[in-house]
């Protein structure tokens, strides 16, 4: 185990789930499982939300600033931060596999030793991804952003720096909580993060008219409030065996761990990175600026959503790995199947409600009219991708808690990179169906 990272347990089927021989006993079944889901997805959800919503208030706020600042903050978080977020989750995610299996087994004293790994291997990430900070302009323009869009998005994201290393302090905690269905303590300390970040982003950016520096020192400090809370929480022995404190088997095996976490990465990076190519591809269109704020607040909306489905993810994943962990596979399928048809079920509802608010909810993002009308012209397309992309993350959790991110990095280049972004790029520029297109892919 210790060697090449993958748990081979010895599947009980006298413990396991019982197979399920009719209509009343899938309906009990379902309950119950349903139930298990919950307990652990909705902290989650709770979480996922509050996390993505700081950055889009952040947002929204800078949106009430101009349309270039909006321009410049959405373009900052989809590319330079999106990029290196996704590198660091993904990365942070392998914490999952090894973590879920390992407490699942009762190996409860390898946690501790995972995460510090994790944490050795993320912030040494981190001084490398500082160098799309340092050179944010120059990057943009050289992908094709327009000038003045690169040169305020440039600034802003030597601004975030520090937010990259909260990141890489945030993940790998998490996802040793995670393991443990510590969720409860990770939505508290995120709801107290964002009341805080909303408060102060309006008292510096709208009443004091600090502008986006203080966007900037605000979401850096509400990051780093979340990581480190974290962090106090497990030093004050809450965890049990899980954490015995700092040790020097961190640095034993660790290229084992950076194989896994980097597949986790490429797996995590090619969805993140999707959305990133979205915002790009707008800046090409006429008229950029509307457009990009545009696709910028319509990739917003289908964030939340996807940060709905980013808790599911996080639950699915420690119900799988923890079953299979255990050597329970019937357990892990049914938990599946559960999840997936709830997820399905949601993504259906948040696309009937945004039908519904097609013309209510794009003033809360900007205050410019023509922004508003593309947002609104572009709100069935949304609705249509959020019901069909509903299911995606979901299965990555199902992924990550057996170990399989090689194999689903490889489904993720082939449908997004192969097939959705080339069909999209050419129906939008090519045959000028315009950025209706864009959204769709």
């Amino acid at each position: 185990m210790e060697e090449d990272y993958h748990y081979l347990p010895s599947f009980d089927s006298e413990h396991d789930m019982q197979r399920i021989d009719g209509v009343k006993t899938f309906f009990h079944e379902f309950y119950i499982e349903s139930k298990k889901l919950w307990s652990l997805a909705s902290p989650a959800i709770s979480t996922s939300i509050c996390q993505y919503s700081i950055a889009q208030i952040t947002q929204l706020f800078a949106g009430h600033l101009g349309v270039l600042q909006l321009a410049a903050v959405s373009v900052e978080n989809s590319v330079i931060a999106g990029l290196c977020y996704g590198a660091l989750l993904g990365m942070g995610s392998a914490l999952e596999t090894l973590c879920g299996q390992a407490y699942g087994a009762k190996q409860v004293d390898m946690l501790g030793v995972y995460l510090q790994r994790s944490l050795i291997i993320l912030n040494t990430t981190v001084l490398a991804l500082v160098f799309f900070y340092l050179f944010a302009t120059q990057i943009l323009v050289l992908i094709g952003q327009p000038m003045d869009i690169a040169k305020w998005a440039g600034k802003f994201s030597l601004w975030m720096i520090p937010q990259l290393f909260a990141y890489a302090m945030n993940f790998p905690i998490q996802k040793f909580l995670q393991a443990q269905s510590k969720m409860m303590v990770m939505a508290i300390i995120a709801a107290v993060a964002l009341v805080g970040h909303t408060l102060l982003i309006w008292l510096f950016m709208m009443k004091m008219d600090l502008g986006l520096v203080a966007g900037a020192l605000v979401l850096n400090g509400s990051w780093w409030f979340m990581a480190l809370a974290q962090f106090v929480y497990i030093l004050c022995g809450t965890c049990g065996e899980a954490w015995s404190g700092f040790t020097s088997k961190a640095f034993e095996n660790i290229w084992g761990f950076v194989r896994l976490s980097l597949a986790s990465g490429v797996m995590i990076c090619l969805e993140y990175w999707y959305f990133m190519a979205l915002i790009l591809s707008a800046g090409y269109v006429k008229d950029a600026k509307i457009v990009v704020d545009a696709v910028s607040i319509c990739t917003s909306i289908v964030g939340w959503m996807f940060m709905l489905c980013i808790g599911f993810n996080a639950a699915i994943s420690v119900r799988v790995s923890n079953e299979l962990g255990a050597g329970h596979p019937r357990a892990a399928k049914f938990s599946v199947l559960v999840v997936s048809i709830t997820s399905l079920l949601f993504g259906v509802i948040i696309t009937i409600a945004l039908f519904l608010a097609r013309s209510r909810y794009p003033p809360l993002f900007t205050n410019n009219f023509e922004v508003q009308q593309v947002v609104s012209e572009l709100t069935p397309l949304l609705g249509t991708t959020i019901m069909l992309n509903g299911l995606q993350p979901t299965l990555s959790g199902v992924a990550i808690g057996a170990g399989w991110q090689t194999y689903v990095a490889y489904i993720n280049v082939v449908c997004y990179y192969v097939f959705g972004i080339p069909l999209g790029l050419i129906l939008c520029f090519i045959l000028n169906r315009g950025v209706k297109v864009i959204v769709i892919f």
